[in-house]
């Protein structure tokens, strides 16, 4: 088995081929841990998610974003409701998606929690605007959906939330910040 499965109890079958392992679920419930660790390596683009509203202002680092539709224009977000104040989203029914720039990497580990910064601190950190919603779109993202919700759902640990896209701010053509295994990485030019 893989050395970060520490209790075979969370699976009933492990199999070699080669190089790769399969697990397979006891009583239908893959492990948290290996399902994290055969996550890391699905490079995703980084975001901060912004709110403001009468419920409050918020921003998040996430990488749990995709396009649903392009009529009318529709995104979906994945956000912990574990978390005390990620209900400000879901409260104030706007939020806006802000791509980062490969340059943007301190941006994106001060909104993800490191160094233990207040929200105000951290939206100080970046220049920011409003376009239609009120939630603050970053003038130098690489884009910027400014998003209405028109869904919410509570799925295992998440919200699952739907927007309908009222504003999109474009910057200049830079490299993205993607994570993929654990790591920030520069994708693109």
């Amino acid at each position: 088995m893989r050395p970060y499965i520490n209790d075979a109890s969370c699976v009933s079958d492990a199999k070699t081929n080669g190089k790769s392992t399969v697990f397979i679920a006891k009583d239908q419930k893959i492990e948290p841990l290996a399902f994290r660790n055969a996550m890391s390596h699905f490079a995703e683009a980084v975001h901060i998610l912004t709110t403001d509203g009468p419920a409050g202002r918020r921003g998040v680092t996430i990488s749990a974003v995709c396009s649903v539709s392009d009529d009318p224009a529709t995104m979906l977000v994945c956000l912990n409701r574990k978390h005390e104040f990620n209900h400000l989203f879901v409260e104030n029914q706007v939020f806006a998606i802000n791509t980062l720039s490969f340059q943007q990497q301190a941006l994106s580990e001060a909104f993800s929690g490191k160094g233990d910064l207040s929200q105000a601190d951290r939206f100080a950190l970046g220049k920011w605007h409003t376009v239609q919603t009120g939630a603050p779109v970053l003038v130098d993202a690489l884009a910027s959906f400014d998003c209405r919700i028109v869904a919410t759902h509570e799925v295992a640990t998440h919200y699952v939330i739907y927007g309908k896209v009222t504003a999109i701010n474009m910057g200049e053509l830079e490299s993205s910040l993607v994570y993929l295994n654990r790591g920030y990485h520069s994708v693109g030019d």
